[in-house]
């Protein structure tokens, strides 16, 4: 009986390993395989449904400074390479040019409600709520004001993490959008358009913010 016993055990092992080898090869062998297979072809899989996720803006962010994106009069990359110092510099000069009207990091905070798709803009005291919608494909955002601004909207690229996000607008758009900010601060909004020529000599000018979550 225990030799019965002993061979039914070691043809059950037999076939499980024979089995588990089959998979094996099988597995090993999509790996190594041709195009659309193999260990690319996995990451890719794997990558494509990380990245095929909704965007998602839900959640309090603050201000953390301004985005510039430009290209060159040749049609050359410029803005998206880091460290650019071309991107850089106007960037900065920006900066200080938002800072003396009182937008500046620590003063500003944005409020997305995923739920209803609203969202409440905080600059210092005062507070512009509106509507946000969200193209996953295109990866834009556009933002629609509420009576306050006079239902004002602008469509701009986004680009969203877990912890920041970036939202870039045609300049003449966001001087727009400054113009009416300034208004409500009871600021005067004549030299919001001296921003739209820090860049005088490239093409696709944009200028957005760094959001930090």
């Amino acid at each position: 009986m225990k030799k019965i016993f002993t061979t039914l055990a070691i043809a059950a092992a037999m076939t499980f390993s024979l089995q588990a080898q089959s998979a094996l090869g099988s597995l090993l062998g999509g790996l190594t395989g041709g195009s659309g297979s193999g260990l690319t072809g996995v990451i890719n899989s794997l990558a494509g449904v990380v990245y095929s996720a909704p965007i998602s803006l839900d959640g309090t962010y603050a201000y953390n400074g301004v985005a510039v994106s430009v290209t060159s009069s040749e049609g050359g990359l410029v803005s998206n390479l880091a460290g650019s110092a071309v991107t850089s510099g106007i960037e900065a000069k920006v900066d200080e040019k938002l800072a003396k009207w009182g937008i500046k990091p620590g003063m500003m905070t944005i409020t997305f409600n995923n739920a209803d798709g609203s969202f409440v803009w905080n600059i210092g005291k005062i507070a512009l709520p509106g509507t946000y919608k969200v193209g996953d494909a295109e990866k834009t955002v556009t933002l629609t004001f509420g009576k306050t601004m006079q239902f004002f909207s602008m469509t701009g690229t986004l680009e969203s993490g877990l912890t920041e996000a970036k939202m870039l607008f045609t300049a003449n758009k966001t001087v727009g959008f400054l113009k009416k900010v300034m208004k409500q601060m009871g600021q005067s909004s004549s030299e919001a358009s001296t921003i739209a020529k820090l860049a005088e000599g490239y093409d696709n000018y944009k200028i957005g913010f760094k959001l930090a979550k």
